[in-house]
């Protein structure tokens, strides 16, 4: 990680060195705090933009209220403070993590009045899977280990806690020399990455875990007809950057469906790809050693990799409105 000069630390842009917590802090011990990742871009002679600030504060928001956390700040304040964070910085490009977390006082599992903190930090990061994964792809395996379920923890709040189920998936992928790993859900359906969403092509067909899975099941009535019921599984983050791919997607003319697959679905897809604020847009080359496609991204995912890039970069006035623009 490349240090910046600043951080911003409960409305305050504090040298980065400086913005420190006590070590016992409530959030390091029990996980209770929620971020965010975005992207800024460089947009060259048009400036550098923020893609989906708006939507990202007000999931930090949204997340905060599941967990009870109560941030002190409005999402315009949180907006506002991330373009502060990136001119404070000079960062024409970077990730930007937004954190709000409960602090150091009572200590056990209820927080009591413990106060919470917010920071904001950006530095520079490049393509989060690797500079060759947005062109050539990369290995995935199906992780062991199982998404977890919405009346387990609370998997629409992108919460730190929840991501001890992402770590353990991501480890045991990387030391099986694997890049990343891809969880199915608790019915056995795919779901999602350690920290990307999830889309496969099928004849030309995008396809998406939707945020709801749904499994038909049978069951019958009373007078014995059959009966279909939805069993519904919604663990899936319902990610900014999907949103968007969905929307661009249908917008270029392609057909996108939010609908439940199998692993062996997966497998025997035309192409495959990740997407996410670090991972952007990266194709899958193989799924626990079977080659998706032709091995390397595909002509729909080149396509929409394509169209993104333009949108992030300023360059499709039809979606200005997803850019927080700024100047350094």
């Amino acid at each position: 990680m490349q240090k910046t000069e600043f951080i911003w630390f409960d409305g305050k842009l504090v040298p980065w060195d400086q913005a420190q917590v006590h070590v016992l802090t409530h959030a390091l011990h029990y996980g209770d705090s929620v971020f965010e990742g975005i992207r800024a871009y460089d947009c060259g002679d048009k400036g550098s933009s923020v893609f989906r600030l708006k939507e990202h504060a007000k999931r930090l928001v949204n997340s905060a209220k599941i967990l009870c956390i109560n941030i002190p700040y409005t999402e315009g304040q949180i907006y506002d403070a991330c373009i502060d964070t990136l001119r404070a910085n000079k960062m024409k490009a970077a990730y930007v993590r937004p954190l709000a977390f409960v602090g150091y006082g009572e200590m056990g599992v209820y927080p009591g009045e413990n106060p919470v903190h917010t920071i904001i930090a950006c530095w520079a990061w490049g393509a989060y899977l690797g500079p060759e994964a947005l062109e050539k792809g990369i290995r995935v395996r199906t992780s062991s280990f199982a998404r977890i379920h919405p009346n387990t923890l609370m998997s629409k709040a992108k919460a730190a806690g929840n991501y001890v189920n992402s770590i353990l998936a991501k480890v045991e992928a990387k030391e099986d020399g694997f890049d990343e790993a891809v969880m199915l859900d608790t019915n056995g359906m795919v779901s999602e990455a350690t920290g990307e969403n999830i889309f496969i092509v099928e004849n030309g067909v995008i396809k998406t875990p939707p945020l709801t899975a749904i499994l038909d099941g049978i069951t019958r009535d009373e007078e014995g007809r059959v009966r279909t019921r939805a069993n519904r599984h919604g663990g899936v983050l319902g990610g900014i950057t999907r949103a968007s791919l969905v929307q661009l997607g249908r917008d270029l003319g392609y057909t996108v469906e939010e609908l439940p697959f199998t692993r062996d679905e997966l497998y025997v897809a035309d192409e495959a790809f990740f997407c996410g604020t670090a991972a952007e847009l990266t194709p899958i080359s193989s799924v626990d050693r079977r080659t998706i496609g032709s091995g390397h991204a595909g002509p729909v995912t080149k396509h929409l990799q394509k169209e993104f890039f333009k949108v992030v970069h300023g360059d499709n006035p039809k979606y200005k409105d997803w850019l927080a623009p700024y100047t350094i």
